[in-house]
């Protein structure tokens, strides 16, 4: 993994340094403003389309509903996540990391439910094929600021969406490797 980028250097006020910042509608206050968990989760749009700015348009409700077929089967959700991770590893964050973004649902971990209150969402630009190893090498940079800066986030722990919501969702599926994710990690 790569040492210029150190937790410390990752984060000013509540958002990666990073990353572009692109706000996002679809968010408000943490009821009790803890933060202890990430959700990982994946998307494509169009499904299996990779780099158009469809993803953007519907974290910030700017699709155009009529650009494609698929659109229509999820016209009018509102939803976000705090970042999204492209393939060649570039951040896009839609809310700072402070602030409740609505992207777990229904949802459930341990004992607890509500887990947009108190958990960061981090989306992976992709779908069944193999993540790339730039967003790996992002995504353990980024888990590792989270952890420096948040301390009641568990160290080397994080779920995924289809952990959290296994009735309802598959993702980031089977092609995410939580192993090197955590070699990454390790150092």
């Amino acid at each position: 993994m790569s040492t210029d980028i150190t937790p410390d250097s990752m984060m000013v006020d509540h958002c990666l340094s990073c990353a572009r910042q692109v706000e996002s509608p679809n968010a408000d206050a943490r009821p009790e403003g803890e933060i202890s968990l990430v959700v990982l989760h994946s998307i494509s749009l169009p499904p299996g389309a990779f780099g158009g700015d469809d993803i953007e348009a519907l974290f910030t409700n700017q699709l155009d509903w009529d650009a494609h077929p698929f659109f229509q089967s999820i016209r009018g959700l509102r939803v976000s996540a705090h970042l999204l991770i492209r393939r060649d590893g570039g951040c896009v964050q839609f809310v700072p990391f402070d602030r409740r973004a609505w992207h777990a649902g229904r949802s459930r971990w341990q004992s607890r439910q509500a887990l947009n209150d108190f958990s960061v969402g981090i989306e992976l630009e992709g779908d069944a094929r193999p993540f790339t190893h730039a967003q790996y090498e992002r995504l353990a940079q980024v888990l590792l600021a989270l952890e420096h800066r948040y301390p009641h986030i568990e160290a080397r722990k994080w779920v995924t969406h289809e952990q959290i919501a296994p009735l309802r969702k598959t993702d980031p599926g089977p092609s995410f490797d939580h192993q090197y994710l955590a070699r990454l990690m390790a150092g």
